[in-house]
């Protein structure tokens, strides 16, 4: 089993990209000492010793950490939207059947999309590169063009939240984590 994939979620506050910064340095905390954020040439977040990212919505936050390997998150709240025109322009015809298959289109398609975002972030590609063509595993799982790759979907109340990393433990926190075993280091 993988390392363990910390997840995170807070309020976003009226600027969530700073309340976003600021939770990521609070677990990146309970990970290393003396955390420090900074951002590559595209904007993407980095702190040394862990793979880490960072979504925000209107109110809330989200982010991720993980001692190696990819990792991607991405958060949407469940709120109405004109969503089939995206869905008809970027989804695959498997992705789009079984979207309408599903009792709550709405919630569906932000499963895929979340998963598309979380997948491009973890690939540092973001939705650029296909990343937005590229077909999502339905209810998650592995994704077959990134090998060892899954998106994990977890429960969020009014929200969708998919985090795309390699296969192992997703364990969402607001406390410090337990480093056991399966989590450990490495």
């Amino acid at each position: 089993m993988g390392s363990c994939v910390y997840v995170w979620v807070g309020a976003g506050g009226v600027e969530p990209r700073v309340a976003g910064h600021g939770l990521l340095l609070e677990l990146a905390g309970t990970l290393v000492e003396r955390p420090r954020l900074s951002h590559d040439e595209g904007g993407r977040p980095r702190v040394p010793g862990l793979a880490v990212s960072v979504s925000y919505s209107q109110g809330l936050v989200a982010v991720a950490a993980a001692y190696g390997g990819l990792v991607g998150v991405d958060l949407e709240e469940v709120r109405a939207r004109d969503f089939e025109g995206l869905a008809g322009r970027w989804f695959g015809v498997r992705e789009l059947e079984w979207m309408s298959r599903q009792e709550d289109e709405l919630v569906a398609f932000l499963q895929l999309w979340t998963g598309k975002e979380a997948v491009g972030k973890a690939l540092g590609v973001g939705l650029g590169e296909a990343g937005l063509r590229r077909e999502m595993p339905l209810d998650g799982g592995a994704v077959e063009s990134v090998p060892g790759l899954v998106v994990t979907h977890l429960g969020w109340p009014d929200a969708v939240l998919a985090v795309a990393a390699p296969a192992g433990k997703v364990v969402v926190s607001r406390r410090s984590p337990t480093l056991d075993p399966p989590c450990a280091r490495g």
